[in-house]
């Protein structure tokens, strides 16, 4: 298999003048970029590091943050891109879990870096002048003169690292996933296979480059010769004008920054007609956006993605308004199962329509291997060759799987299971409801007692909201026992909602409503 690098110069001997990069007044062709990659890559070793070295990077998207990516992949240096907004602590952990030689980084992100010890003891690469710096990034893209320089093709091959990617860590600190460059081909190729993508698609570069969605979509622009726009910090507005500007052709984003799209003033307005397909991944999406979003697109192609950082494909649906909910079946590098609750064979499989675990075959090309410096993850979620994702779902008599949340989310109440997720979608339904989460709080009699927090669109109380729930095929057991009203739903950078939060109280209550709840609580 070609290594990330060769994968490159596909397109840049393809297509040397199509525009490949853009961010703001900065506009690359994939000559132009290919020049300016090789560069910072030998500015990379010129700084001392080496084949197989680790490069810590915390920058939001921008157009530098995309040429480190690629110019790791030419001199076979392991970028392990961190969220910009992480913290010293978090910043500390990962220069020395990863052991980076050297970390580059922005303003926005330079007192974290200020207060990591670790961080002081490598050479810092700072840009727009970021206090705290040991080299400017401009030094790492002087033209260089001598010969060969940009006939150079690779340094690596396809069985080396490519990067680490952190996990948001829920209880502890990230996990390290190492990622080989024929993984993350492999997971580039089939994102590009199953979005339909052409040759000289254009999308929006916004999902952080820190995270599995922001990455695959870099790389499958490069794989089909297409254009990717640098978008540094969500802002739906500046979003719409991006597409209206280079006429995107593709949309790869989470729930939420589909919500704020529909949602921004600018909309109406905007010309988005040349966005013929929408992907989504990261959550699950609402039964009602699903609708709004089929409506105000109307796409050739609206695929619902389901994966992981582990493994970029679980399964794919590429028809989400069909069976709303379901993701699907197995991608084409992929196989899964859906095993018991609490099974610790990959061979104890469910029963057609009963809740389980869901489990991914570690043979597929887009599967990592293991975690970074952490048997104990491994013991945990490595099992006979199959990957325990620690997701709650079920298989339908068609064979699509329906992902219910996380074994750490599901509410037991009364003794009875109860996935968030079916709750959410018939609430998302209701007019008046811009946003639900469903989360389970102790409750001395139940154990947990079913809550939805509510971001109203226009004004709702309880009593409608249960009423319509009663009218839904949601079992009586699932219906919420409280409905408390909120300013905004708690979310992690890419859109998942922080259901731990909603348990401990940290949210805003909407000051126009009060939380009422329900008389009635029987169970059936």
């Amino acid at each position: 298999m070609l290594d990330l690098g060769r994968t490159f110069l596909q397109s840049v001997e393809r297509s040397p003048n199509a525009l490949a990069l853009v961010d703001g007044d900065v506009q690359l062709t994939y000559a132009q970029w290919h020049r300016m990659i090789l560069n910072v890559a030998h500015g990379l070793r010129e700084l001392g590091l080496q084949r197989g070295d680790r490069l810590l990077v915390v920058l939001q998207n921008r157009w530098e943050m995309a040429t480190l990516h690629w110019a790791g992949q030419f001199a076979g240096i392991v970028i392990v891109p961190l969220n910009w907004r992480a913290k010293p602590e978090e910043v500390d952990y990962c220069v020395t879990d990863a052991e980076a030689k050297a970390i580059v980084y922005e303003p926005v992100s330079a007192d974290s870096v200020a207060q990591s010890a670790a961080a002081q003891k490598v050479p810092r690469v700072g840009l727009d002048d970021a206090p705290g710096r040991t080299i400017p990034f401009d030094a790492l893209i002087v033209e260089r003169t001598r010969s060969g320089d940009v006939s150079d093709t690779t340094h690596a091959t396809a069985d080396e690292i490519s990067l680490i990617l952190y996990t948001s860590g829920t209880t502890g600190k990230g996990k390290g996933v190492p990622r080989r460059h024929r993984h993350e081909r492999a997971g580039a190729l089939a994102h590009v296979a199953q979005n339909l993508y052409r040759r000289g698609e254009r999308t929006l570069g916004v999902m952080p480059l820190y995270h599995t969605m922001g990455v695959r979509s870099l790389l499958a622009m490069a794989l089909v010769d297409g254009l990717f726009v640098c978008v540094r910090r969500w802002n739906a507005k500046l979003a719409l004008e991006s597409i209206s500007k280079h006429a995107l052709t593709c949309l790869y984003l989470v729930p939420t920054l589909y919500h704020d799209l529909l949602a921004d003033s600018a909309f109406a307005s905007t010309d988005t007609s040349s966005v013929r397909k929408l992907g989504f991944a990261g959550a699950p999406m609402s039964d009602g956006l699903l609708k709004r979003l089929s409506a105000a697109f109307e796409p050739e192609l609206f695929v619902n993605h389901y994966g992981s950082s582990e493994v970029y494909t679980f399964s794919i649906d590429q028809d989400a308004t069909k069976k709303p909910g379901s993701a699907g079946r197995a991608g084409i590098n992929t196989r899964l199962r859906v095993v018991k609750l609490d099974a610790l064979s990959p061979d104890e499989i469910a029963e057609v329509g009963e809740e389980g675990q869901i489990i991914v075959d570690l043979l597929g090309d887009e599967a990592f291997e293991g975690y970074w410096n952490r048997p104990d993850a491994n013991a945990k979620c490595l099992r006979e060759g199959w990957y325990f994702t620690g997701d709650t779902g079920y298989l339908d008599r068609d064979g699509d799987l329906y992902v219910t949340g996380r074994v750490d989310d599901m509410i037991i109440s009364g003794g009875e299971n109860i996935s968030p997720v079916d709750i959410e979608s018939v609430l998302s339904l209701h007019p008046a409801v811009d946003e639900v989460a469903v989360a389970g709080v102790k409750d001395e009699r139940w154990g947990q007692r079913v809550v939805a927090f509510i971001k109203r669109r226009e004004y709702v109380d309880s009593d409608s909201l249960d009423a319509w729930c009663r009218q839904s095929d949601l079992v009586n057991f699932k219906r919420p026992r409280d409905y408390v009203f909120v300013d905004d739903i708690p979310k992690s950078p890419v859109g998942k909602i922080l259901r731990r939060k909603l348990q401990a109280g940290e949210y805003t209550p909407d000051s126009k409503a009060q939380a009422v709840q329900p008389t009635e609580t029987t169970k059936e």
